[in-house]
C-alpha cells in the first residue's frame, strides 16, 4: 500500500520545498509537478520524498482527519 501525506510548502528553492505536516519538516522534490505552479503556504500530496500534486488546505485537513480516525482504531 503506497500513502500519500499532505505537507504544506514553507519554502521553495528551484524544484525542492521544505513541507512541513504536524511540526515535522521534509525537504520534497517539485520535479514531478513541475508544470503546476505551487507557492509558499500551498498544500502537496507528498509521498517518498516527491511532491505528486497540489492539493487544496481542506483536502489535507480532510486527510489528516482520514489518519487519525485509522489511528484511534487500532488497539494500544
Amino acid at each position: 500500500m503506497c500513502l500519500g501525506i499532505p505537507m504544506q510548502i514553507m519554502a521553495i528553492d528551484r524544484f525542492n520545498a521544505e513541507c512541513e505536516a504536524r511540526g515535522v519538516q521534509r525537504t520534497v522534490s517539485l520535479f514531478m509537478i513541475e508544470d503546476s505552479e505551487v507557492a509558499v503556504g500551498d498544500y502537496v500530496m507528498v509521498h517518498v520524498g516527491y511532491a505528486l500534486r497540489k492539493i487544496t488546505q481542506e483536502e489535507a485537513r480532510s486527510s489528516w482527519e482520514l489518519f487519525d480516525e485509522m489511528l484511534a482504531a487500532v488497539p494500544e
